[in-house]
């Protein structure tokens, strides 16, 4: 009887799955994706309220609002190109038509419920992509949750490569898509253009490792602190250096340094380094100073931007007359008002997240070498931490005014080591990054 129990149990839930397949939307995704279904709207799901699409074919951008923050993950597929974003059942609300319209890489998607208790959104692509990021905002400044997708063009090879192994086709041109590469490779019939075909083939792949910047503050006419015959340019270079030194020797990133010797950079061009070079992480090294009358202070503090200063910043782009190339490489001249302000307030949120969350490391790294302040976390409104979309902080190692931190500052083993847990702190942060790409955060 128990076991005829069981089976009834078993059939029951069985019937009740294959009836929500049946009920699918029209043109919803095929066995590749897993079928698709408008869920039962129900309260206690996560809500899915509104959608937007942002960017070109470069870089596309998906903003889905929540009401609250939810896990999720997100995968490519190929043949064809399709990115897949797996969540916790949701009670999609949103306008009628939602996903018909693309725009950019992504050609349409479709949403729906892909088993009890899980959605699916399946992305169709204009061509091979890969998820650049993912993850989910917190509410912020009476902004809701919300889900992010940044896509980013590549070539074949690269998404091939990108793919989990077990999803990997061989890499010839995709179906029903065109493949120039592979095409030219078809019609190479002469030695000459075979020749200049693998001269090509063999050229060297784009540095797409990660970009860190490092400022050396001050410099030129600018000495910034001085003490005991001791300038703050010239000290913040050499740590700076040394950083520099270890830094590209992992050979995991490309190091772009805003001065090399006694050079002096105005603070908007530091910024614009960083953005010109589509910085993941910027790094401004200083040493601090009290006045006598202050009295004494000691230890390195890390400083990240003020909310007060990001949300004047923010509200400064939101106002530019010419918002091209504004944020993470999507130009805002294309973008409605309200789009592109959505876009601003979430390059300031996430950028403020990863600037936080790599100042933490930096203090659990630093306070294995350094003296810290008593308060080594501090956020103001440092103009070189002021670009939107890249993660900033400003380091002043010690206080030339006081004698202790000035003996730390001109000792080769004690940078040595405090190189090294900067250097910590960077492969800390970008290895948290590079796991929650694909991931839920």
């Amino acid at each position: 009887m128990a076991s005829r129990a069981n089976h009834i149990v078993l059939l029951g839930a069985a019937v009740a799955c294959a009836a929500a397949f049946c009920c699918l939307r029209p043109g919803t995704a095929g066995a590749a994706e897993g079928d698709l279904e408008r869920p039962v709207v129900a309260a206690s799901f996560p809500i899915a309220s509104d959608v937007r699409l942002a960017g070109d074919n470069k870089r596309t951008r998906f903003i889905l609002d929540l009401d609250k923050n939810i896990q999720f993950r997100a995968f490519a597929l190929a043949d064809p190109y399709r990115v897949v974003v797996d969540l916790p059942q949701l009670t999609f609300q949103l306008a009628s038509g939602a996903g018909t319209a693309g725009r950019g890489l992504i050609k349409a998607f479709r949403y729906g419920l892909v088993m009890p208790g899980g959605s699916r959104i399946v992305f169709d692509l204009a061509g091979p992509a890969r998820i650049e990021k993912s993850y989910v905002l917190d509410a912020a400044n009476g902004q809701p949750p919300r889900l992010v997708l940044e896509l980013e063009a590549v070539d074949r090879t690269a998404f091939v490569q990108s793919l989990a192994a077990e999803s990997r086709p061989d890499l010839r041109p995709a179906i029903g898509t065109t493949d120039a590469v592979a095409a030219t490779a078809a019609v190479v019939t002469s030695p000459a253009v075979a020749e200049a075909t693998g001269a090509a083939k063999a050229a060297e792949p784009p540095d797409v490792r990660p970009v860190v910047v490092i400022d050396p503050g001050h410099g030129g006419i600018d000495n910034g602190t001085q003490a005991s015959g001791e300038s703050e340019k010239n000290l913040v270079l050499g740590f700076a250096l040394a950083l520099r030194d270890r830094v590209e020797k992992a050979g995991k990133y490309r190091v772009v340094m805003t001065r090399t010797d006694d050079t002096f950079i105005p603070l908007g061009d530091r910024v614009r380094i960083a953005r010109n070079q589509s910085a993941a992480l910027f790094v401004s090294i200083h040493a601090d100073a009290l006045p006598r009358r202050e009295g004494d202070a000691q230890g390195a503090t890390i400083y990240t931007l003020s909310d007060k200063a990001s949300d004047a910043e923010a509200e400064r782009l939101a106002e530019l007359e010419n918002k091209a190339d504004a944020i993470g490489g999507v130009n805002l001249t294309e973008e409605p008002t309200d789009v592109a302000d959505i876009l601003i307030d979430l390059a300031q949120r996430e950028t403020r997240t990863f600037s936080n969350r790599f100042a933490r490391l930096l203090k659990n790294e630093m306070k294995t070498t350094a003296r810290m302040y008593k308060h080594p976390l501090k956020s103001a409104g440092f103009k070189v931490l002021k670009a939107p979309d890249v993660p900033s902080v400003l380091i002043e190692l010690g206080y030339v005014s006081n004698k202790s931190d000035l003996e730390h500052l001109v000792s080769d083993n004690w940078r040595s080591k405090t190189v090294g847990s900067v250097a910590q702190a960077i492969d800390a942060f970008f290895a948290k990054r590079m796991v929650s790409a694909g991931s839920a955060n």
